[in-house]
C-alpha cells in the first residue's frame, strides 16, 4: 500500500544498467505489488538481488496484513525465459540468486517449479500453505523442509522467499457482485485444477473490503491449455448458478502476446487470426523495435 516503498523498489531496478522495469501493479486489499522487469541474464540477476535486498530493508512482514497469501517481504521471485532465453538459464539464475540471498541477506530460500530440488515442494501453493507460521513449524520439525539456501528459520522481518524458474503465467482476477467470501471461495474451489476443475488453473476466493465485493483470484499456469476466456466463463457460469453476476475482471501485471491473439481469435470467431495481422508486429519485424 506504500507508494514510497514501491517507488524505492522501482528505483533499485532502474539503477541497474541493462534492465527495464516493464510494469508495476499495486493492490491495496491484497497489500501486494507485482514488479515485472526484463533484461540480459547478467543484469536481471543483479537487479533481482538488489530489489530483494531493498524489500528486506523496507518491508516489515511482522506488521503486514493483506488478503493474499504470502510468506515473505519478497514473496516470490520467478525467472521467466523470454526471447532468446532458455529455461535452463533461468534455473541457473534462480539458484545463483537464491544462494546469494540466503548467504548475504540471511533469508531462507525455497526453490520451486523448474528450479525445484525437492519434488514434494515444487508448487508455490505447497510452500505457502498455512502461511508463515505453518512454514516456520515445518522448517523446525521436518528435515524435508529445510530451505535450499539460508538459515533454517524465518528472517525476523522479511520472512522467507520462494525463488524459481517457470513459463509465463497469467494472473487474472474476476470480481463478483457479492460480499459473501464463502461464495467466492466455493467458486474458486470448483474451477481450480485441485478441485477437479480446469487444468492448469489455480484459484482463491478473496475479500476486497475497500471495494465492497469479493473476487476469484486466478493464476493460469498454461494459457494455451486453459485460455483467459475459458477461465472467465467458468467463473461466470458458477456465479450464475448462485444467482450472482460478474462486475468485471482485471489482469495483474503483463500478459503474453500469444494469449491476447488467442482471445481475439476466439471472440472474433476467426480461426485464421494470427499475431502477424497486427500492424505493430509487422513493423517491428520489418524495421526493428526502435523504429
Amino acid at each position: 500500500r506504500s507508494r514510497d516503498i514501491i517507488g524505492a523498489l522501482a528505483h533499485a531496478l532502474r539503477d541497474i544498467q541493462g534492465v527495464s522495469l516493464l510494469d508495476q501493479h499495486m493492490d491495496a486489499d491484497h497489500h501486494r505489488s507485482v514488479l515485472t522487469f526484463a533484461g540480459s541474464p547478467e543484469a536481471v540477476e543483479e537487479a533481482a538481488f538488489g530489489v530483494v535486498k531493498v524489500a528486506s530493508q523496507l518491508i516489515q512482514l511482522s506488521t503486514h496484513s493483506g488478503v493474499h497469501p504470502r510468506i515473505g517481504a519478497t514473496d516470490v521471485l520467478p525467472f521467466v525465459p523470454l526471447r532468446g532465453a532458455t529455461m535452463e538459464r533461468c534455473v541457473q539464475l534462480a539458484k545463483s540468486v537464491g544462494a546469494r540471498i540466503g548467504e548475504e541477506l540471511k533469508i531462507p530460500v525455497f526453490l520451486y517449479e523448474e528450479a525445484c530440488v525437492h519434488v514434494h515442494r515444487a508448487g508455490l501453493e505447497v510452500i505457502r500453505r498455512g502461511g508463515m507460521e505453518a512454514l516456520a513449524s515445518r522448517m523446525k520439525n521436518d528435515p524435508g523442509w529445510s530451505p535450499d539456501y539460508g538459515p533454517n528459520s524465518l528472517h525476523p522481518t522479511a520472512g522467507a522467499l520462494v525463488v524459481g524458474a517457470r513459463h509465463p503465467l497469467i494472473a487474472y482476477n474476476v470480481m463478483l457482485d457479492s460480499n459473501d467470501l464463502s461464495v467466492a471461495q466455493d467458486i474458486a474451489k470448483t474451477v481450480r485444477s485441485s478441485g477437479g476443475g480446469l487444468p492448469f488453473l489455480k484459484a482463491l476466493g478473496l475479500n476486497l473490503s475497500s471495494r465492497g465485493h469479493v473476487q476469484v483470484s486466478m493464476n493460469l499456469t498454461n494459457f494455451r491449455e486453459t485460455p483467459l476466456h475459458v477461465a472467465f466463463e467458468a467463473v461466470k457460469r458458477e456465479a450464475g448458478k448462485r444467482g450472482i453476476v460478474i462486475l468485471g475482471s482485471e489482469l495483474v501485471g503483463l500478459v503474453p502476446q500469444e494469449a491476447v491473439t488467442q482471445e481475439a481469435s476466439h471472440y472474433l470467431q476467426s480461426g485464421s487470426f494470427t499475431s502477424n495481422q497486427v500492424i505493430e508486429n509487422q513493423l517491428i519485424a520489418e524495421f526493428g523495435s526502435e523504429n
